[in-house]
């Protein structure tokens, strides 16, 4: 099976120049409270799957191959957002663990925990404003409401019982797929890719999102500790409702294999970019 590594070894020189992007920017002295909590939420920070489409679909548009700082600030835009919505989803489920480790607010009790959330928002917007990239923030920025209306709209059917197929596929579009989605898109247009590639990509990485969220719904009531990062069955304890509790794990993986057809359909005019094709494979068969 193709491995995470293989897939980000093309870009392995600009992971490293988009780390250090993001700790310039997102760094405070250490020994204070700001400080010490963007250190802890900098270094667990997870393969960083997000930035990686972002880079690649950069790479797989751009007409000479290759990305610059705009790609980068495009790609620290959208990880930034996704790392504050993981500070305020650990928050909402009182979830001890994040990657096998303390929580924000198991660290540092909810309260602090929302406000770092908050602050990695705010700063997140403040610096793509003051770049003048408004081309890129006008794209990114709508991924924030749909990402919440997503959460909203999983804790009124929660309440209700009520979550069907439908529901399911609608929630986990506006809190992951959307998301994945824009990064394929913005990955393109950071390039001055034409807008047929740039929508090209937004399919692309909405399937590839599709099929990340199903896959990660297994793994919450199949997989350990050890391996998820947080408890098995979380999502279960806090009222959700995931494809697997609706259809069970095999109906759940055909619904993979077809999001990822979709995915690799999407790719025709790149048909030649390998580390794409192997990405969107690696995400829909891992650990199953």
């Amino acid at each position: 099976m193709t491995t995470l590594d293989q897939i980000r070894r093309p870009i392995e020189s600009e992971i490293e120049e988009f780390n250090a992007f993001v700790r310039k920017n997102f760094s405070e002295e250490q020994g204070t409270l700001i400080g010490d909590m963007l250190e802890y939420v900098l270094s667990s920070r997870g393969k960083g799957l997000r930035p990686v489409v972002v880079m690649l679909a950069a790479g797989a548009t751009s007409a000479t191959g290759n990305f610059g700082k705009r790609t980068m600030l495009a790609a620290m835009l959208v990880e930034m957002i996704h790392v504050a919505s993981l500070i305020h989803d650990d928050v909402i489920d009182e979830s001890d663990y994040r990657r096998g480790r303390d929580s924000v607010n198991a660290r540092w009790q909810s309260r602090n925990a929302v406000i770092i959330g908050d602050y990695i928002l705010a700063r997140n917007m403040n610096i793509g404003l003051q770049s003048g990239q408004y081309d890129l923030l006008t794209h990114i920025i709508g991924a924030m409401s749909t990402l919440c209306e997503g959460e909203l709209i999983q804790s009124d059917h929660a309440s209700k019982l009520d979550t069907s197929r439908e529901h399911y596929l609608d929630i986990i579009y506006r809190k992951t797929a959307s998301l994945f989605s824009v990064c394929g898109s913005v990955g393109a247009i950071s390039v001055g890719a034409s807008p047929d590639k740039v929508a090209a990509m937004r399919t692309f990485g909405k399937m590839l999102g599709m099929a990340f969220q199903i896959v990660d719904d297994i793994l919450d009531v199949t997989s350990t500790l050890e391996k998820l990062g947080k408890m098995a069955g979380s999502d279960a304890q806090n009222g959700k409702s995931t494809y697997v509790t609706l259809l069970g794990v095999e109906e759940c993986q055909r619904l993979v294999d077809k999001l990822t057809d979709d995915a690799m359909s999407a790719l025709d005019a790149f048909e030649n970019n390998d580390a794409l094709t192997e990405y969107a494979k690696y995400l829909a068969d891992r650990e199953n």
